[in-house]
């Protein structure tokens, strides 16, 4: 029998896993949208999803960050404020600090010793935590901070403004991309010496037609960083994760000649078709099942077709396929427990 860890690695590896890695997550937006018991009920009745599951320990009133607070403007480490209209759900950027480049003289980074991009650095319960995975069978996982990258200089500049830039020649965005690039890097290689083993790079990149900035664009501005802050995690033989949302086709040969090891991609948007033919056995997929059209508005039956297509289809008894859903408020808790039956059933299709 293996374990979690073995697992995992050998689905990304194609070394023949047990099973299909699974996971679940369920955005702590949903216990005030959903009844607390119903969705304890769901969890405890599906252990492969969520192992060892203790009904007792659900928080139903969970503790928000502060990017994530209804009513409440949060100012982050580059000193974009944030702002949400619901609690649990993470805020958008609505001022930003070089909005005008008349700033920029004055502008700092923040310091990565002490500051992540939201929120305060807490280094000493990595190294904690750093110490303890491999003994449970699980891995050392590490991350950038979601949109650390194409993301940050979006919201700080905003987007128009970043893509005028761009198109522009800007000279001082390229010393703008450099501090965002040396920030990253110091939380990199903070992770690295504590010892980590999976590191991940997630940025969403993609609208629901094409990419947010062309190819071009792309490879001339981002591309570069992303290759020199994946170097010293694949230098220190950490499995290289990237995540991005949205349809990113045009981008996914840049980003997978990055040296990664898994592609966190959506479905539908990029097409199940598309992803087979053109990732499947060169990358391991961690397909992002979707979220806003068969799952939320489609029957159980619609959905468990869904999860075997992309089984059927992305699937292989050599590995290469991990599956994540994200729950959000809005899907009938009958879809959701579909959906939970379906990742459970086919998880284990080729064993």
């Amino acid at each position: 029998m293996i374990d979690e860890f073995e697992n995992l690695v050998r689905t990304v590896r194609f070394d023949r896993p047990l099973c299909i890695p699974v996971d679940f997550h369920i955005n702590s937006a949903c216990w005030h949208h959903y009844p607390a018991d119903a969705l304890g009920e769901l969890m405890a009745g599906h252990s492969i999803l969520f192992p060892g599951f203790d009904e007792s320990a659900i928080d139903a009133e969970p503790e928000f960050a502060p990017w994530e607070k209804a009513g409440e403007r949060y100012t982050d480490g580059w000193g974009c404020i944030w702002e949400t209209t619901d609690d649990g759900i993470v805020g958008t950027v609505t001022e930003r600090p070089l909005e005008s480049w008349d700033k920029f003289d004055a502008f700092a980074a923040p310091d990565p010793n002490t500051t992540l991009r939201l929120g305060p650095a807490k280094w000493g319960r990595v190294a904690e935590a750093s110490r303890r995975p491999r003994a449970v069978g699980r891995l050392a996982n590490d991350s950038l901070q979601h949109g650390h990258t194409f993301q940050t200089l979006a919201d700080i500049r905003g987007y128009e403004n970043l893509l005028f830039d761009m198109a522009d020649d800007e000279l001082r965005l390229g010393r703008l991309i450099e501090m965002v690039e040396e920030f990253n890097l110091g939380v990199v290689n903070k992770y690295i010496e504590l010892g980590a083993e999976w590191m991940g790079y997630p940025e969403d990149l993609g609208m629901q037609a094409g990419p947010m900035l062309s190819p071009e664009q792309f490879r001339r501005f981002i591309k570069p960083s992303y290759q020199r802050l994946i170097k010293p995690a694949r230098d220190a033989g950490c499995i290289i994760h990237m995540h991005s949302d949205g349809d990113i086709r045009d981008l996914a040969g840049d980003l997978t000649d990055g040296g990664l090891d898994v592609l966190n991609i959506q479905d539908l948007v990029n097409g199940i078709d598309w992803i087979a033919g053109h990732l499947k056995g060169k990358v391991c997929i961690d397909l992002d099942i979707d979220r806003v059209q068969v799952t939320r508005f489609g029957s159980p039956t619609d959905i468990d077709a869904l999860i075997r297509e992309e089984v059927e289809k992305l699937g292989s008894p050599d590995g290469g396929l991990m599956m994540i859903y994200g729950l959000y408020p809005g899907v009938p808790l009958k879809n959701v427990e579909a959906l939970m039956d379906a990742m459970e059933r086919y998880a284990t299709h080729y064993s």
